[in-house]
């Protein structure tokens, strides 16, 4: 389980080794997060690597797990769903797939 704060979308980053993470289906990005980057002109690619863009907490279970627990989450009223997958690699990553393009973190 990781809280996406405090290195957002890379936070994943150290807690991993020999892995890449694709997050390839997340959620729309909320407007407090537009505004900031339309404001700012922060680059996108920044933008994932400092704010949670609304993604606040992740979990990395098997499959199977994963309706269980966006059932229960939905139970309380979160929205929950699947927004990726991991899989071996040589060195670790995090791949976001966006609507503003595809963006490669390493450590």
């Amino acid at each position: 389980m990781v809280h996406c704060s405090g290195g957002a979308q890379t936070k994943v980053l150290h807690f991993v080794e020999g892995l890449r993470v694709i997050k390839d289906d997340l959620f729309p990005v909320p407007p407090l997060f537009r505004s900031i980057q339309r404001m700012s002109g922060t680059p996108w690619h920044e933008m994932y690597k400092v704010f949670n863009m609304g993604h606040r907490l992740e979990f990395y279970v098997p499959g199977a797990l994963a309706r269980k627990i966006i059932e229960m989450s939905l139970s309380f009223g979160i929205d929950a769903r699947v927004i990726g997958r991991v899989e071996a690699a040589p060195a670790k990553e995090v791949v976001l797939t966006v609507p503003s393009g595809t963006y490669t973190y390493t450590a």
